[in-house]
């Protein structure tokens, strides 16, 4: 696709067009040589750019935002939608702007995958909502975490899912008690704006930051210091699409595939700073980040930020959603061209060239028993693909305090960690944990697991996932308990519901991507695209797909099982899984 900033003229619609001279007919009786035949000059589409003047909505979403700051919801929600119930909700609130303050509707239940299309919406809806709880750094206190159970076990029907962006998900909220679980949220410094939409969505963070033993800078304060200014505002509430931010100091929060993310890195003459990637997203048209080339010191990161932010506002397609996101500009304009206008318009300044961060080895998911910089102890437990509970989280809010802690962390990966334990704590927290389901020391199954929301509780999934995930796990136990011992390298299981990616099915070393598929007699049934030797960090690349390789949902345990084995059997000496899947035959990957 090529924008209108890279098509030479930004002819506005409506302007007119320079009139062609006629050709003057020369004297004398010489015949006139016959004209060339010239097609009609070809009109590029705006792509709804503000930044050229684009102004006027070109799709529904776009005019909703127009129509309506969706930060505006919330009044509404509080004295109009809590008061006379789902049926006085507003459709164009109700499927739009509560996003920005974490409302998702949730799936009806009763239909299954043959009836997931936007026709079906209103077969689709229940009357209850998704509530997504921002976590910025996926950081929290015993008391916010208690609060978080507690609103789960009164409000959610005990329901709360860590998801894979430090975030935890209530299902079965209804409308009218919104505004006391916000109340009760922001008591204890919580809340949910723009936990969704169009808008600059929670920050990942290190789970260790300030306490990594790894870690090159601590960027804690720069995570503060850009959800103070910046969330909530109406001047970055109405983005293109999504906007996703990680920061750390080390490469634990999946930097790759963010719209924006800063990197630890040394600079041989200005220290440690971080290294600024931008354009990463998966998604049907997957693209890894790519770096801009710039050392960022930590007192300069939130203005960077912003100028991000900023010129993805501005120059980003409107024109359609599916090609809105910040990866797209990038794409048609290159990283060079993208950092020029990034320092000529908007920072007013050069950036620092910088050296590129070293690259890690395997994931960084910090499970198990870390020693801290305080001397100290973090434990990183692994619920299968982040389903928990509210009595459950309340449970290691009583656990963590029990133990001297009070710092409690999510992961991008569907992870739990308590820092600040003892040597002599370290078992008996353990031990108190386990029989809730979070283990320290997990199968190679159970902590490499991640799964999206599935079909359970989206309007957009095909098939069943974290529901799935749970009798997986341990079934994959039993069926490879022979040879799990020779798994010396991790082996990643993603399981998506749909093709937009919240299970980051195109990144793991067996990524599956929920679809109806033909189960051999004609009837469609829940099943599975298959992406494999996918990864992040070291050789960072997407699966690769087998032609017509499709598996259906209950053949996933089987399928597992026999690649696994064609791995274990073929590989060579400390070879991982996504090096052996790009040179494997194709029949040991089938």
């Amino acid at each position: 696709m090529t924008s209108s900033t890279d098509a030479g003229s930004t002819e506005q619609a409506g302007a007119q067009r320079p009139t062609a001279k006629r050709p003057v007919r020369p004297t004398g009786d010489a015949p006139v040589a016959p004209r060339a035949r010239t097609g009609k000059p070809v009109r590029r589409r705006s792509e709804g750019q503000w930044a050229l003047g684009y102004r006027e909505p070109l799709n529904p979403n776009e005019q909703s935002k127009k129509d309506d700051n969706p930060l505006n919801v919330r009044a509404r929600i509080e004295n109009i939608y809590a008061k006379g119930g789902f049926d006085s909700i507003d459709k164009a609130d109700l499927r739009g702007r509560f996003r920005w303050w974490g409302l998702y509707t949730q799936r009806e239940e009763g239909y299954d995958g043959t009836y997931t299309d936007d026709d079906n919406i209103d077969l689709l809806e229940a009357k209850y909502f998704m509530m997504r709880v921002r976590c910025d750094a996926g950081a929290l206190s015993a008391a916010q975490l208690r609060t978080i159970g507690a609103i789960s076990t009164e409000f959610g029907r005990d329901t709360a899912d860590l998801s894979d962006r430090e975030n935890v998900q209530y299902h079965w909220i209804e409308v009218e008690n919104v505004p006391e679980i916000w109340r009760r949220l922001e008591s204890v410094g919580l809340h949910t704006t723009e936990a969704c939409g169009d808008c600059p969505r929670v920050v990942l963070g290190s789970p260790l930051a300030g306490e990594s033993l790894d870690e090159i800078i601590d960027p804690t304060w720069a995570i503060d210091e850009i959800v103070k200014r910046y969330i909530g505002k109406k001047e970055y509430s109405n983005l293109p699409r999504k906007f996703k931010t990680a920061i750390s100091g080390q490469q634990d929060v999946v930097h790759e595939i963010n719209d924006i993310a800063f990197v630890g890195v040394n600079h041989p003459e200005h220290g440690p700073g971080l290294d600024l990637w931008v354009g990463g997203g998966l998604s049907t048209n997957p693209m890894l980040a790519q770096r801009v080339g710039a050392f960022v010191p930590l007192d300069e990161v939130p203005d960077v930020w912003e100028a991000v932010v900023s010129l993805y506002r501005d120059y980003g397609y409107r024109r359609l959603r599916t090609k809105a996101r910040l990866k797209f500009l990038i794409k048609d304009w290159g990283i060079e061209k993208f950092r020029q206008v990034l320092e000529d318009e908007y920072l007013k300044r050069k950036l620092i060239d910088g050296p590129a961060p070293e690259q890690p080895a395997k994931p960084i998911d910090h499970v198990g028993v870390q020693k801290l910089r305080n001397g100290l102890n973090s434990v990183g437990f692994s619920p299968i693909a982040g389903r928990v509970s509210g009595t459950i989280l309340s449970k290691v809010a009583d656990a963590a305090e029990k133990y001297g802690s009070d710092r409690i962390r999510f992961t991008p990966y569907q992870k739990l960690i308590i820092l600040d334990i003892a040597d002599d704590q370290v078992d008996a927290l353990i031990d108190e944990l386990e029989p809730l389901g979070l283990q320290a020391r997990p199968s190679i199954w159970r902590r490499n697991l991640l799964a999206c929301s599935g079909i359970e509780f989206c309007k957009l999934s095909f098939v069943e996932t974290r529901k799935r995930s749970q009798v997986l796990a341990p079934e994959l136990e039993q069926r490879l308990a022979d040879i799990n011992a020779e798994l010396d390298v991790p082996i990643t299981i993603n399981i998506n519901g749909c093709p937009n990616s919240c299970g980051r099915s195109q990144i793991a070393d067996i990524g599956f991507k929920g679809q109806l598929v033909d189960d051999g007699t004609g009837t469609q049934v829940e099943g599975f695209q298959v992406h494999l030797g996918g990864s992040l960090g070291l050789d960072s690349a997407f699966g690769r797909k087998l032609r017509q390789h499709k598996v259906t949902s209950v053949e996933l345990g089987d399928y597992i099982e026999r690649v696994v084995r064609n791995f274990v059997k073929n590989r060579e000496s400390g070879e991982r899984f996504a090096v052996w899947a790009v040179r494997a035959d194709e029949a040991d990957l089938r």
